[in-house]
Formats: structure tokens, sequence, C-alpha cells
């Protein structure tokens, strides 16, 4: 059963023409949204289904610079002080709390992995460090676990994904921006090879540019198109408990299990170290490309063979502006949680942290990841179809890094001076 997301009243009728329209009413594209009115520049959002339908609402929450490549640390640096100022900004609650992140370690060879890590940001001014196993017990107090050490980033913190995509679509809507709901996006319209607008299930949009920010489904959308977006989905199943006595503020990640406290005293609980990887036919088509990941991650990872690889085939691959899309067929990705990877999230937590074996599951779902190659998003214009940027492929980091990241595509769009360097984030770099 998918988070329960505050309701809003969103446009019921789309306009015939705006300067920006927004593929996807995610996190990313709906703060790209609120940066674009805020600029006084007309802008409209398109969702195929409901206001962060799927991941942005599904997942945990976690803002984190640590343990990110280096070249990714400014984006995140940058998000981490536009999320400390949200609340103000969109006049809401968004549960934001710089409640520090800590990695636990079970073996030298793990705090090797950290040690290595902080030597590759060791000139990005960042508060992350090395701690003890006593740190460990002092930091995240009541555990059992016998730790060879960790790694623990102060400034690092959480906010609620149910909140926060809400709020921010309310202040877009208050400074100009339209969004529309239950509304697909077929195609784009092209005059001389540039974008000229959009085609929905309603009709056309005509627009001077587009920022797709479709998650999981932008490769599919832009296949249509003749365009080669290189992401495969994982699936990561989520509980969440209710309120409880637990080890205080302080987010948490150790090898088999992860835990942070939510803004309602309880906590939501995930197997960190498992992620399902649904057969489809994207994976025949592009496994080599994630073969450097998977020689590392491979015991992780776990095989999906069944109705996920019918319903990928049953979607189709094109269509036409007048056909009924596959974002139509499938308004809202809602795959099931993994009772079992559940299950073993919370014994391996509770024999960890024994608090936890009183805790009471109020809530199981899960929620699909778009991941590059290289585990770093895109975002940039596309050099085939001017007028075209892309937001998307966020490699399950996509809340964490929102603000800044949908600031970054917005900057893009209208040619301004960006807010970080954008050039990790190229498409081309595939």
């Amino acid at each position: 059963m998918a988070p329960l997301i505050p309701s809003i009243q969103t446009c019921l009728d789309q306009p015939q023409a705006t300067t920006v329209v927004i593929i996807g009413a995610g996190i990313i594209g709906l703060t790209a949204a609120l940066v674009l009115a805020e600029r006084g520049i007309p802008v409209v959002v398109l969702e195929k289904g409901r206001i962060a339908g799927e991941q942005s609402s599904r997942n945990q929450g976690w803002i984190r610079k640590m343990n990110r490549s280096a070249p990714d640390v400014p984006l995140a640096q940058a998000s981490d002080r536009l999320w400390a100022d949200l609340p103000a900004r969109v006049g809401a609650e968004v549960g934001y709390c710089p409640c520090g992140i800590l990695y636990v370690a079970s073996s030298d060879s793990e705090m090797a992995t950290y040690q290595g890590w902080l030597d590759s940001v060791g000139d990005l001014e960042l508060d992350s460090r090395l701690v003890t196993a006593t740190h460990i017990q002092n930091l995240a107090p009541g555990g059992t676990g016998t730790w060879a050490g960790g790694l623990y980033t102060p400034s690092d913190g959480r906010a609620e994904p149910t909140l926060a995509a809400s709020a921010i679509a309310r202040a877009a809507m208050a400074k100009g921006a339209v969004i529309v709901e239950h509304c697909a996006v077929r195609t784009l319209s092209l005059s001389a090879g540039k974008v000229s607008g959009v085609v929905t299930e309603r009709g056309e949009i005509r627009c001077e540019q587009v920022l797709l920010a479709g998650g999981v489904w932008s490769r599919r959308f832009l296949g249509n198109q003749g365009i080669d977006l290189p992401t495969l989905p994982l699936v990561a199943s989520i509980l969440r408990t209710a309120p409880l006595q637990g080890p205080g503020e302080i987010t948490v990640g150790a090898p088999d299990c992860s835990f942070r406290k939510r803004r309602d005293g309880g906590y939501t609980i995930s197997h960190r170290g498992v992620l399902a990887a649904p057969l489809t036919l994207d994976s025949l088509l592009l496994g080599l490309r994630y073969l450097p990941v998977l020689r590392g991650q491979w015991k992780n990872i776990r095989l999906s063979v069944g109705r996920e690889l019918l319903g990928d085939l049953a979607l189709g691959r094109r269509w036409q502006a007048k056909q009924l899309s596959p974002f139509e067929r499938v308004r809202t990705l809602d795959p099931p949680a993994d009772p079992q990877v559940n299950a073993e999230a919370l014994r391996n937590l509770a024999a960890a942290w024994p608090v936890f074996k009183g805790a009471v599951v109020k809530q199981a779902w899960s929620g699909m990841l778009d991941v590059t190659p290289d585990s770093l998003p895109v975002i940039g214009p596309v050099a085939e179809v001017p007028g075209l940027t892309l937001a998307t492929g966020f490699s399950g980091h996509g809340f964490g890094t929102a603000p800044a990241a949908g600031q970054l595509a917005a900057d893009l769009v209208c040619a301004s001076e960006p807010i970080v360097d954008p050039a990790p984030y190229r498409l081309d770099r595939f």
C-alpha cells in the first residue's frame, strides 16, 4: 500500500500554450516548476497520475552528502542549503531535520572503503568523519552489534517525502505555475527539429521548452523519440512502524538494514543491502553497461523473473501521437513490497538494536528507482532535440538532492547561471 499523500486541488483543464512544459510531477519536476514560477516564467506541469505518486513519495527521506561520488557532492551541498530554507520558502512543514547520518561497518574492509571515500572528497569541506564502535554507541544508543567502526556526517539529515512534494506543488501554484494531474504526455511536437509543444491525451500544448522529469518512465518516452537513455529499474521495499522510543533522532545505515525516525515518532526501515531487479527487455539491451556495478553489488541484487517482463512487453516501445500511450495504460507504478525482504530487514535491525523487537509494522510499500550505469542523474539538454532538457535517472538519490537538482534543471532551461557545474550530468557522457 503506497504512502498517503496530502490531496491538492490542481487545474482541471490544460492550457493551450505556455513557455515551459514539465513532464512529471515528482519532486524534481515540481521544484523546477517552483523556481521557474518564482522567476516569472510561465510553466505547466503535466502528470499522468497524481502528484508524487511514485518514487517521490515512496523513498526513505534521507538527505545526504555522505558517500556520494565526488562530482555529485556539490549538488548535495547546494541542496542542504535549500532544504534548510524550504519551509519558509513554501510556507509549510516538510519534516526537514539535520539529524546526522551514520553508516556502520561490520569489517575492516568496509572501513577502508569509507576511508577511500573520505580521501576522494578531502577538498570539498565536508564534516564527514570516521568513528569508532564506542562513538557509535554514543550516537545511536542501545545497540548490541559488533561494529568495526563507521562513517558519520552530522549535517546530513531527513525530510518527509509525503509532505515535501505537496508543499512545493502548492507553493509553485501560488506563484503562478499550472499543474494538471491525470494528463499523460504522449509525445513531443517538433518544428524544424526543435521543440514547439507537447501532445497530451487531451490535445496539444504549444511551448518553447520541455523539461522531462519522468523518473523511471523517461527511458520509454525518449525511446519513442529515437533517443537512448540508459536506465534500468530497481525496486526497493520499505516499511514504517508505529511510534516507539528508538535510538534517538539519528539516521543509521547498516550493511543489512537501515532506519530513520519519522515526524510521527515511528521509523522508516529498509533492508539497505537488497534491491530487486525485475527482468525486462531493457535488462538484455543494457545489461553489459552495468557489469562494473554488478560485479561489486551482485550479492545485493535479487533478480525477479516473471510478470514484469510480460507487462513491460505489453506496454510497447513505439506509438503515435493519436494512439493510447504506455503512460495512460499505467498511471502509477505500484510494485508490491517484498514481505520476506522487509521481514529480514526488521530481524537484522532488531538483532543490532533490540528496541526494534517491539516494533509494530503499520505499513509496507515499495518504489521503483531509475538507475544509470554510473548512478549519477542526467540533468541537461538533449543535443538532438533543441528545446528538450532532462532531469532524470536519479538512481535513488533524487529526493535528497531535489531542491538543487530542480533548480539546476530550471537554470539550464532558461539559460541562467547554473547553481552548480552541470558537466557531471551530461547525457552524452554515456
